[in-house]
């Protein structure tokens, strides 16, 4: 017997899914960055502060994020004088990445909107519990 919507875990979590995008995108469209240029400077940010300047197939690897997808709006980004992309020493062909001031700035700012975001979404939920759900959900193998 098919279950109701209501009762489709599939269904709900897409629902879920769509409403906490569009908190996410409300909560960054004052800063004039979509969801997925969040993602990718708010990433490079955090790497680059840990001294690492990644190449653009490794940070679109661990954004989870497609490669051809990630040049584009790495591109936009640079545009937007939030990252440059520079030639790697070591592979002519690779380009690094490094946050600049400008985007270093907002990086932090950005990351603290998402938050606020997100703690309201996932406020009627125990977050450990939210978390222990979410990670298990992305990350079935482990």
């Amino acid at each position: 017997m098919p279950l109701s919507p209501s009762d489709s875990p599939g269904f709900l979590l897409w629902h879920a899914t769509l409403r906490w995008q569009r908190d996410i995108a409300t909560a960054l469209a004052p800063l004039d960055l979509t969801h997925v240029q969040f993602v990718l400077l708010a990433r490079a940010w955090w790497l680059n502060t840990q001294g690492e300047h990644p190449n653009q197939l490794a940070l679109a690897r661990q954004a989870g994020i497609d490669v051809k997808m990630t040049s584009q709006v790495l591109r936009t980004l640079e545009h937007k004088g939030l990252i440059e992309r520079e030639v790697d020493p070591a592979d002519t062909r690779a380009k690094r990445l490094r946050v600049t001031d400008t985007g270093a700035d907002l990086a932090p700012r950005a990351i603290a909107a998402v938050e606020r975001a997100d703690a309201r979404f996932f406020q009627p939920v125990p977050l450990d519990k939210a978390i222990t759900l979410l990670g298990r959900l992305a990350h079935p193998e482990s």
